[in-house]
């Protein structure tokens, strides 16, 4: 009988700490900000060939369908570098705390989204998209320490896959604006939208407590004053308890990114391409374009759900390899193989499905890169592991320019991106493992 007893009371599932109304209210707000991120950022991708068809010839080049890919490809390169550069909020959020950081940088990427709407000619355009990299590079960085060190260790990696979704959910959000608002009055008013984020900016500032004031209040511990604690080195990360993390780390996200603007980024242009070559007309590709964005957003926020649960029981290194290999073969299927064939266009619809479901590796990402850090330099660990990993894709765009110009086409270049992540599988066995551990303090 107490055989039965024991038996029964194991398989009881445990029951998950209650979050707070603080927990929830906070998780919610840096939430919608990393939606609008996500907006934000791939508001150029939707909007790309009626901005550089409309700003090439002020800038005295040639609208030409080579050109259009190959500085799109220089623009991206440079918002890249914008994000890379987004790595100064790191060591501003450990020192002066993670809310007033993270509400600086929806700040910036606001208003130099909407400062792209008035763009005269291309260096201005790249000029704003620069700086709004700035922005929209710090939020993930800051969202997500926010979420892992303001929520129970029971649910913080869970946490970490639905706060990831919210990038995924502003393209969603943005391919809807595209269908309508940009079909219909254009692009520089879809820059134009990137305006709102301002106020979640003020929000966030005025209403949101710092992450240590969210779990002590849930634990009931009394915090009369809490300030920021951290002043260790920028350079703390390099020591020898922390340098292999951050090498791997690095290197890892690095191939993510350049997948996520190998394979999302140029979805937009790609549609539009295969539709222009079926017949369709300009706003019929405009509205497919969308729809793709909307299909590749969705799957990607299943995959986002599903990255955490695969961690958790087949660890980071092994579920990050599965959708490296999933990403590689889905940009080689979609760019290499599909692109080219002569009735593409429905069979590409349908490849967008796969990129998107594996393009949400980074949800290991916002749950393991906290990890592997003490709370005096996760945001300063978080923030620089994503910059590098941004230069490494800003870098990956200037070869795309130059083979885009040198091979005619988008398609082969983008396929030869899937190398990428053949490196990324080699270097997971070197990565630290987390998998069982709390987060450090």
């Amino acid at each position: 009988m107490s055989r039965v007893l024991t038996a029964s009371a194991t398989s009881v599932k445990p029951i998950k700490t209650p979050l707070t109304r603080e927990q929830i209210r906070g998780f919610w707000t840096v939430y919608v900000g990393w939606v609008l991120d996500g907006v934000d950022s791939v508001i150029f991708a939707l909007v790309l060939i009626p901005a550089l068809t409309e700003l090439l010839p002020a800038s005295g080049i040639e609208p030409t369908a080579t050109n259009i890919a190959m500085y799109g490809s220089i623009t991206f390169g440079l918002f890249l570098i914008g994000w890379g550069m987004s790595f100064i909020w790191g060591p501003l959020a450990d020192r002066f705390g993670r809310v007033k950081m993270l509400a600086a940088s929806i700040l910036v990427y606001s208003l130099f989204t909407g400062a792209a709407a008035f763009s005269e000619n291309i260096w201005q355009l790249a000029a704003f998209r620069l700086i709004a990299g700035i922005g929209v590079g710090g939020e993930w960085a800051l969202a997500g320490t926010y979420v892992a060190e303001s929520w129970p260790e029971d649910r913080r990696k869970m946490g970490a896959g639905y706060l990831q979704t919210g990038y995924y959910f502003g393209f969603f959000i943005a391919a809807l604006l595209n269908y309508t608002v940009g079909a219909t009055y254009g692009w520089r008013v879809m820059f134009l939208c990137g305006l709102f984020p301002a106020f979640i900016a003020i929000y966030t500032a005025l209403k949101v407590k710092e992450p240590g004031q969210v779990r002590n209040a849930a634990l009931n511990i009394k915090t009369p004053e809490l300030k920021p604690a951290t002043r260790a080195s920028w350079w703390e990360i390099f020591a020898p308890a922390f340098r292999r993390r951050t090498l791997t780390s690095s290197l890892l996200v690095g191939v993510a990114i350049v997948g996520l603007w190998a394979g999302s980024v140029y979805e937009a242009t790609a549609v539009v391409t295969l539709a222009t070559q079926a017949g369709i007309d300009h706003v019929g590709a405009v509205h497919l374009a969308s729809i793709g964005a909307a299909v590749l957003s969705l799957s990607t926020i299943l995959g986002c759900l599903v990255a955490p649960w695969l961690a958790e029981r087949l660890g980071r290194r092994v579920a990050l390899g599965i959708y490296f290999a999933g990403m590689a073969a889905s940009i080689i299927v979609a760019f290499g193989w599909v692109f080219y064939m002569d009735d593409g266009l429905h069979l590409f619809m349908v490849s967008l499905v796969f990129l998107g479901f594996f393009g949400g590796n980074f949800a290991i990402f916002s749950l393991w890169l906290p990890e592997q850090y003490p709370t005096r330099i996760r945001a300063t660990a978080f923030a620089f592991n994503a910059s590098v990993g941004r230069f490494i894709g800003a870098g990956v765009n200037f070869l795309l320019a130059a083979a885009i110009h040198w091979y005619g086409s988008l398609g082969a270049p983008i396929a030869w991106t899937a190398a990428a992540f053949v490196v990324g599988i080699l270097i997971l066995p070197f990565a630290v493992e987390t998998r069982d551990q709390t987060l450090p303090q």
